[in-house]
C-alpha cells in the first residue's frame, strides 16, 4: 500500500450499502475516477480493486460511536472509538495519508499523530488534511475538492 485515506465514520449510506462512500453525491468516487482512473460507475468491488491496484487504501479513524443521522457533528464524542491506526500504518511503503474532512484530520492530530508522527516522517509520508468529500462540504463545490486532492494524486504518484 502507498497511500491510505482515512475517513471520520461512514455515514447512513455507506453503513446501509457495505461501501465506503455510497452515498450518491459523495466526491470520492468521481474524484478518485478523475485523479487514478478509478471507474466511478463500476460496480463496487471493482472501484476497490482499482485502488488497491494503485496502492491506495481505505479505512476509518473511528472504529465505532454513537450519532443520530450522517453528520460528522452529530458524532456523540465520549462514544467515539479509535481504530488502532498504527498496526495498519506501520511496515506499509507509504507515500501519503489523506484525512477525508476536519474530523478526520482533527482526530488523526489529536490521538494517532502523538505516536505516529516520527514514524511517518522519517519515512517522507505527507499526511495530508483535505476538504471532506461529504456532500454536505459544499465549501467550494467538486472544482475545491478536485484541486485540493490532487495533491493526495501527486504525492502517491511521485517516484
Amino acid at each position: 500500500m502507498r497511500a491510505a485515506v482515512l475517513g471520520s465514520m461512514p455515514g447512513g449510506a455507506a453503513l446501509a450499502a457495505r461501501q465506503y462512500y455510497a452515498h450518491p453525491r459523495n466526491s470520492f468516487w468521481p474524484l478518485m475516477a478523475e485523479l487514478f482512473g478509478v471507474d466511478a460507475g463500476a460496480p463496487y468491488a471493482r472501484r476497490l480493486r482499482g485502488l488497491r491496484a494503485r496502492g491506495v487504501g481505505l479505512w476509518d479513524v473511528l472504529a465505532s460511536c454513537e450519532r443520530a443521522g450522517s453528520l460528522d457533528q452529530a458524532i456523540v464524542r465520549a462514544t467515539a472509538v479509535l481504530n488502532e491506526l498504527e498496526p495498519w500504518l506501520a511496515g506499509k511503503q507509504l507515500r501519503a495519508v489523506a484525512l477525508n474532512g476536519q474530523l478526520a484530520a482533527g482526530l488523526f492530530r489529536r490521538h494517532a499523530a502523538p505516536r505516529l508522527a516520527a514514524s511517518l516522517a522519517e519515512r517522507g509520508v505527507a499526511v495530508l488534511a483535505l476538504p471532506s468529500t461529504s456532500p454536505a462540504n459544499a465549501r467550494g463545490g467538486y472544482p475545491a475538492k478536485l484541486a485540493a486532492w490532487r495533491r493526495f494524486a501527486a504525492a502517491v504518484t511521485r517516484d
